[in-house]
């Protein structure tokens, strides 16, 4: 759970610039990309990541632009992209200017829970990241480079001069 507004900024710009960094690594090709014919694409991964911020966070009084669940995945990826920093930006933004510490401590309803808005910014951070992680192998099977976000991908240890390690 967060406690302090400042906390939460600073974690959420490094995942909404990871999650960016991932989203323009797409190609309109890689976006149906599935592990299975039954399983989420990985656009649509990248579009439920992008609705779920205007969802989750409109639930806390706040009013984040971006698309609506019912809208379809875009044909584009960077069109997803573009979509996704609309929306994370305008969460960040309203946060920033809307709420102080105790603000977090506020319960809101949630999934018919009743939830404080410092537990639903650690929920969306971890929802993130284990979408990011589904994302990731998606795109491996695309023929995609896949960048790092919590450390090095494969591709990117060379430069450090270091063999990836197996």
């Amino acid at each position: 759970m967060f406690r302090k507004v400042d906390d939460f900024v600073r974690e959420w710009q490094y995942e909404m610039d990871a999650t960016l960094r991932l989203f323009r690594a797409l190609t309109d090709e890689s976006l149906e990309q599935r592990v299975a014919p039954e399983g989420r694409s990985v656009g649509r991964l990248a579009w439920h990541l992008t609705q779920s911020l205007p969802e989750m966070m409109n639930r806390t009084g706040l009013q984040v632009h971006g698309p609506a669940e019912a809208e379809p995945v875009p044909a584009s990826a960077p069109a997803i992209a573009s979509a996704y920093e609309l929306a994370a930006g305008s969460m960040l933004e309203q946060i920033r200017t809307q709420w102080q510490d105790d603000t977090l401590l506020e319960l809101r309803e949630m999934y018919g829970e009743q939830w404080p808005n410092g537990v639903t910014l650690a929920a969306l951070v971890k929802h993130q990241a284990h979408h990011r992680g589904q994302m990731t192998v998606l795109m491996r099977q695309a023929g995609l480079k896949v960048p790092g976000v919590y450390g090095p991908a494969r591709e990117e240890w060379a430069q450090w001069h270091m063999p990836a390690p197996e």
